[in-house]
């Protein structure tokens, strides 16, 4: 499609005709500052990365990228804002596992679709969720969970950053994987979450890496695993759920940045590959990588069939795992 556009431009140019104007906008953009929407609060891994984005590209590029925080409903309300945005290039919002492909199982009524209302343009990094606990917890270990969980019911309690996130599911599987049931205390947002599980009053973080490693650097919070198959590139001493007896645990999330359904293609395009020369670059890898995330880049093809394919998917994973939001 984009060498197609790029024909009907030269096209008409050649045969003096004005190009229509969503043509000539990508010579020209941006011509003003771009809104990055980030559905969560200050402070978390999702707030973390996408200023990391936000910032690099402005220096990259001079172009204004202008992050603007949009909490609640696990990111839904970011995505909304996003949704309901010109699709014009100016308005972007970056979005996660949690949000797009999760949510729209979980909470029931959205007034958008997921494949439909929204442009995949860059996807930017992934991270395994990882569980931890206060330095000052009883628990050394996933065992030492499982151990207290069975002798008390519903007495040991994990906090997240909202219902309906990754996060949240990740919970909901580690007690099904152990058969073990927790109490789930959902927070506005992962900073409330850390703090009170560093001041002991969840027993139990479940957050993604970025989120949790600078407590987790500092000596503040304990990590007990890591949820991926594999061991976290920023964290390779914690062990994964697997190697601590959870056969087949994996769970990871991702981020990449949107735009609302109808942006030029090719506007999609310079984005795209704006981000990628971004993510191209030692400095950005070593930056996201010190968040706890890894940094991947992806053609607008490959992130758009990663996308569609993961929203196909988590019907079933939502099921098994038996969270619902009412």
């Amino acid at each position: 499609m984009y060498r197609k556009l790029i024909t009907c431009t030269t096209l008409a140019l050649a045969a003096g005709v004005a190009a229509p104007a969503w043509a000539q906008a990508a010579s020209d953009y941006p011509s003003k500052p771009i809104r990055l929407v980030i559905p969560f609060p200050p402070g978390g891994g999702t707030d973390i990365l996408s200023r990391v984005v936000a910032n690099k590209l402005t220096e990259a590029t001079k172009w204004t990228i202008v992050p603007e925080n949009k909490a609640g409903a696990g990111g839904t309300i970011g995505i909304t804002e996003a949704v309901k945005a010109p699709a014009t290039g100016y308005d972007m919002v970056m979005g996660q596992k949690d949000n797009l492909i999760l949510g729209p199982y979980l909470y029931k009524n959205l007034p958008w679709n997921p494949v439909k209302d929204l442009t995949p343009v860059a996807h930017v990094a992934y991270t395994p969720v990882i569980i931890a606990t206060s330095v000052n917890s009883p628990y050394k270990s996933i065992a030492d969970v499982v151990a207290a969980a069975k002798a008390n019911p519903t007495r040991v309690t994990y906090g997240s950053p909202g219902n309906g996130t990754s996060i949240h599911i990740a919970g909901h599987m580690f007690e099904k994987a152990a058969g073990i049931e927790l109490t789930h205390v959902p927070y506005k947002g992962s900073n409330p979450a850390l703090m009170d599980a560093i001041a002991g009053n969840v027993d139990l973080l479940v957050s993604s890496i970025p989120s949790a490693i600078g407590q987790i650097k500092a000596g503040k919070l304990r990590p007990l695993a890591v949820t991926s198959a594999k061991r976290s590139t920023s964290l390779p001493e914690v062990p994964t759920m697997q190697e601590q007896g959870m056969k087949g645990f994996d769970v990871s999330t991702w981020y990449g940045l949107f735009m609302p359904a109808g942006t030029p293609t090719d506007i999609a395009a310079k984005m795209n590959a704006e981000v990628n020369k971004l993510l191209a670059s030692k400095e950005v890898q070593e930056a996201i990588l010190a968040q706890g995330a890894e940094p991947k880049a992806m053609s607008l093809g490959e992130f758009d069939k990663m996308y569609r394919a993961d929203f196909t998917n988590a019907k079933a994973v939502v099921e098994a795992s038996g969270a619902s939001i009412q």
